[in-house]
């Protein structure tokens, strides 16, 4: 028998568990407890999930287009949708995330396959959350363009991160004060909000 083959073993393919904690490191910033609880429910190690980050950065400065690298992770999309943005064409490709099982993750294309935004959106025909007052903003409760519709006129800010989105808005409590409030979303999920002011 002859000598086995040196060098490193071939890495093993990224999962779409894997996906699921990159989308929770970026998450665990803001909300630490939610991410451990997740993390627990998906029977994996933080080491695990450090793994899975530096492995998908990697990805990200890799030349593969952004469109082909989800594919190869998550597989299949479940539906892809023309979309009209404005005057823009663009294809909505969607996959589920079990962790989330109402919500699921949309890469929106250019007509070239251009990836113009990627985050978490309610799952077609799930019924979602409809916030009316400051008490419904709890942490991963909605989406960006959930609370956008909620608290319309919504105006959206730049995140501190690639993966991060802001709102500035205002919002009833529940005596009916009005609060001029920024909600802060990572992965189109809602993270935390901070009330900047009374609305008079």
């Amino acid at each position: 028998m002859g000598p086995m083959p040196s060098g490193k073993r071939p890495a093993s393919p990224f999962t779409p568990l894997d996906f699921q904690l990159v989308l929770l490191r970026r998450m665990a910033d803001h909300n630490p407890g939610l991410v451990e609880d997740a993390r627990h429910a998906l029977g994996v190690s933080l080491a695990d999930m450090r793994e899975a980050n530096k492995r998908w950065q990697a990805m990200i400065r890799s030349p593969r287009p952004a469109l082909s690298r989800y594919r190869s992770v998550l597989g299949d999309a479940e539906s892809r949708t023309p979309r009209r943005i404005g005057d823009l064409d663009c294809e909505a490709w969607l996959w589920p995330v079990p962790l989330w099982p109402d919500l699921r993750f949309e890469v929106l294309t250019a007509p070239n396959g251009a990836v113009w935004n990627e985050w978490l959106v309610r799952a077609p025909g799930a019924e979602g959350p409809e916030p009316r007052t400051l008490d419904d903003l709890a942490p991963w409760s909605c989406t960006v363009d959930e609370a956008a519709r909620a608290f319309a006129p919504a105006r959206p800010l730049e995140g501190s991160a690639p993966t991060r989105w802001g709102l500035a808005f205002t919002a009833p409590d529940g005596a009916g004060a009005r609060w001029e409030v920024v909600a802060e979303f990572t992965w189109g999920l809602l993270q935390r909000m901070a009330v900047t002011g009374r609305q008079d």
